[in-house]
């Protein structure tokens, strides 16, 4: 009787086909070039993480001991309290490699508080411990949690309190009683252990699984799309669409498994989300995700739903930006793959870094500061936790046209070490006709988002944020390895090869549309001038003219080419973007003393001097437009433009509908429903008023494309 093979997942798999020869090759080439970059950890590094593991778990039971006797339990209670140790995350998976932390999760008893217990006794058990170093509690965050190091080794400990008098060492967490009577954060906390536990449960071949992760993880961090806070996907999202692989394809070696990775993402029709099993509504009235019954839920971009109790979805911080630049990415993986196999491309070229710095032509510069290294490592923490929100309120500001990509990591220049940059690439969307001279105005954009970020509850004079526009050969030098900037851009790469080749198809589309444009001219000219020569003469006098008006004119607006994605050459059917040259300097509208005859195409304003932010420097270096009388002479109505901008945002809010959605589609997923974009809810009417002092609010009207907004520091 033939074996009939477990299913795995909530479809039937796609192909039960098995390894070939040349997959076994394959897998073990690339199981080689992962052990070649140093992905997985030696012995002795592990012996030393099960050591740490054990001297915690030490750590924990003492604390319980200590706060259960002052507490004046009896001696029995006393006798059996106890707190157990879970270890999650890439860790649990056997995904992490050498100098990855350890997440684990400390489950208590009722009487052992989160506030009291957890960041008081125990915290300070570990302030006073020799081994334990880089202390760092944070009480506040959506899942608290205490970061350290003990004995060299990186620990994130969060904390559970069970409705328990006693912690059972035999405790399973992955039942869902276990969540009856818990608080939320208790909850979230463990949800994490519950979910990677669930995981290892639902692949049908651990060690394939594994592989194929960290494979995925090192692409994705090599490509800059390995990071949950910036808006893209962290280590359990990878780990849950990894995981939906290895069920669809639960006989294929890591090697087939990333090649199949790109295909069917490259595919995949979100917002319909990815699932590993069912989801179960549960018995004890937690909120699950369900876009049929939660108006939120359905805004999410890239649905990757957790298969533990309550099911959520653990991407929602995907936008629209985001989800672009990591379906193009699926998309490139997919073609190298396709190369692989047909031997012109190698695993180098998969994993060829993204050359972010040569990817744009315009940058958004973002710059803290703080007065110590404490200091600055809570405004990094903080800040970096709001970066999205500046990219939702791009998108959202210009209807989605101009279209941002965050850098994953943060870069500190040498000569000074308590200030730290963060980057964003800016485009305009593409494939959609632009008229002649459209500009983006950001500077509200900023403004919120500088409110938003100052609004920091632990806030301390000496944070400080600026954000400034910056074109790619103004890019600084510390972000460059060795602090010096490549003197010219990657070639030989998959990359540049792609970019080369479109650079030729536009040129050669450019070239058509030229010749055209030349036979028109040439047949509407005077007789006698038919030839080339003189088609070309007639040409450069337009030219010629045209070049007057633009010197002689300031209602004229010239057009600067945005680069289309990843560095490409400009494309004329995109669009452009316009720079307004402004000529005064201003503070609140007065001039700077402490400024003599500034550039002609700098603006200098500034808030009150009360307030902690640096000089907002705005620069231009385009002709005059059209809207250069207007910005010289309306400095008095801020508030009008602030007011008509609100205006248009509410009217389209207020005929905005949501797309009606199916309960099921073809590939019996239970949604399926329209992609909305994530939108927060802000004030749009009201002027922004700064936490810290009162402030003019009447600021000069200036509408800037983003090429207008000059890089703003404190330097």
């Amino acid at each position: 009787m033939a074996n009939v093979q477990q299913r795995y997942g909530i479809t039937e798999p796609i192909s039960l086909g098995g390894p070939t020869e040349l997959d076994v090759v394959k897998t073990r080439e690339l199981e080689k070039y992962l052990q070649d970059v140093g992905l997985y950890e030696g012995k002795e590094e592990a012996v030393r993480r099960e050591e740490v593991l054990g001297r915690l778990d030490q750590i924990v039971k003492t604390w319980i001991k200590t706060i259960s006797r002052a507490k004046g339990l009896n001696d029995q209670l006393l006798h059996e309290a106890n707190a157990e140790i879970f270890t999650f995350g890439s860790y649990r998976l056997g995904v992490h490699g050498p100098g990855a932390d350890i997440d684990t999760l400390c489950v208590g008893p009722r009487h052992a508080t989160r506030e009291g217990d957890f960041f008081g006794e125990l915290q300070r058990m570990l302030s006073e411990m020799p081994e334990v170093t880089e202390l760092h509690p944070v009480p506040d965050a959506h899942v608290p949690l205490m970061g350290f190091k003990l004995n060299g080794v990186s620990i994130d400990l969060l904390y559970a309190q069970l409705p328990l008098w006693v912690i059972p060492k035999d405790l399973d967490i992955s039942q869902d009683s276990i969540l009856q009577n818990a608080d939320e954060q208790t909850v979230r906390s463990l949800n994490g252990c519950r979910v990677t536990d669930q995981i290892l449960r639902l692949v049908p071949n651990i060690e394939s699984f594994r592989t194929t992760l960290r494979c995925m993880r090192f692409w994705a961090k090599r490509r800059g799309v390995y990071s949950n806070v910036s808006g893209f996907l962290g280590g359990i999202n990878w780990a849950l669409l990894v995981a939906r692989i290895c069920q669809l394809y639960p006989n294929a070696l890591p090697n087939m498994l990333a090649s199949r990775f790109f295909r069917v993402y490259t595919q995949w029709r979100w917002p319909n989300p990815v699932l590993l099993c069912s989801m179960d509504e549960g018995s004890l009235g937690l909120q699950v995700w369900d876009p049929r019954r939660n108006p939120k839920d359905r805004l999410h971009m890239m649905p990757i739903i957790t298969p533990a109790y309550p099911c959520m979805n653990s991407s929602y911080n995907v936008s629209a930006s985001t989800l672009r630049i990591m379906t193009g990415e699926f998309q490139r993986g997919k073609d190298i793959c396709e190369a692989m196999e047909a031997n012109k491309a190698d695993w180098d070229t998969l994993f060829e870094p993204f050359a972010f710095f040569e990817a744009y032509k315009n940058y958004l510069q973002i710059d803290i500061s703080a007065a110590n290294v404490d200091d600055l490592r809570k405004w990094k923490g903080w800040v970096e936790s709001r970066l999205r929100q500046l990219t939702l309120k791009i998108e959202r500001h210009t209807y989605d046209m101009l279209q941002c990509h965050p850098h994953t990591h943060d870069y500190q220049d040498a000569s000074r070490p308590l200030h730290c940059s963060y980057f964003m690439g800016l485009q305009r969307k593409q494939g959609v006709p632009a008229a002649e001279g459209e500009q983006f105005d950001m500077r509200r954009t900023v403004e919120e988002f500088k409110h938003t970020v100052n609004g920091y509850m632990l806030w301390i004079p000496g944070m400080e944020i600026s954000v400034g526009h910056i074109k790619r050969r103004s890019i600084p030098g510390f972000v460059f390895p060795g602090g010096i900037r490549p003197s010219h851009t990657s070639k030989g790469t998959w990359d540049s090869k792609r970019r080369s080749e479109n650079r030729i198809s536009s040129t050669a589309s450019a070239a058509t549309t030229t010749t055209t444009t030349t036979n028109e001219a040439s047949s509407e000219s005077k007789p006698g001038s038919n030839s080339s020569g003189d088609g070309k003469k007639r040409k450069w006098g337009d030219d010629e003219t045209l070049t007057d008006q633009l010197r002689n004119s300031k209602h004229v607006a010239v057009s600067v080419p945005v680069e289309n994605g990843e560095g490409w050459s400009p494309d004329p059917s995109v669009g452009s973007i316009c720079s307004s040259p402004l000529k005064d300097c201003c503070t609140n509208g007065k001039s700077d003393p402490a400024i003599k005859d500034p550039p002609e195409n700098v603006l200098l304003f500034s808030k009150d001097a009360t307030e902690n932010h640096p000089i907002e420097k705005i620069a231009t270096l385009q002709a005059p437009s059209q809207e250069t009388e207007e910005l010289e002479d309306g400095f008095d109505f801020g508030n009008q433009v602030i007011e008509q901008i609100s205006n248009k945002d509410a009217t389209l809010g207020a005929t905005a509908t949501i797309p009606p959605f199916e309960t099921t589609n073809s590939n019996g997923s239970p949604f399926f429903y329209g992609a909305v974009e994530e939108l927060e809810v802000l004030p749009m009417g009201q002027s922004e008023v700064s936490h810290r002092a009162s402030v003019q609010q009447r600021k000069p009207i200036i509408k800037l494309s983003f090429t207008s907004l000059g890089k703003t520091n404190g330097k």
